[in-house]
């Protein structure tokens, strides 16, 4: 589970960051990323005590990926991924970043260690200009 302040809630900043956020892909996922979008700022989400501010993640996960239940593990596994990111501190996300990941239909039969790395390298390459 993504903590709040790390959760893509809002449609309009979800279809912005698709339609004019950096796209890249690879084999398992295609990660589009939007630093500092039109509305990240008023659609912030208020931090508890001791959080701290960090990009926002959304998931699209289709049924070209499978069943309901390989969606669900796929999303929970690129939940992890994304979490698994964050947490190594190897990428600095600027502030206002909006990260929305698809999954492609490999990413179901893909391991998380192959997701992690799929994310962090589409991330990376997003980031970089």
């Amino acid at each position: 589970m993504l903590a709040p302040q790390h959760r893509l809630r809002s449609t309009a900043l979800f279809g912005q960051t698709i339609r004019k956020g950096r796209k890249k892909g690879s084999r398992t996922v295609v990660v589009h990323v939007l630093v500092g979008g039109a509305r990240a700022e008023e659609l912030a989400v208020p931090l508890q005590e001791g959080a701290t501010a960090g990009p926002r993640m959304g998931l699209v996960v289709s049924k070209a990926v499978g069943n309901a239940v390989a969606r669900h593990n796929t999303s929970r596994k690129l939940r992890h991924a994304f979490r698994a990111v964050l947490e190594e501190g190897e990428l600095d996300f600027p502030a206002g970043t909006c990260v929305v990941i698809r999954a492609l239909p490999k990413s179901a039969s893909a391991s998380v260690e192959e997701l992690i790395g799929d994310v962090r390298s589409c991330i990376r390459r997003a980031l970089s200009r």
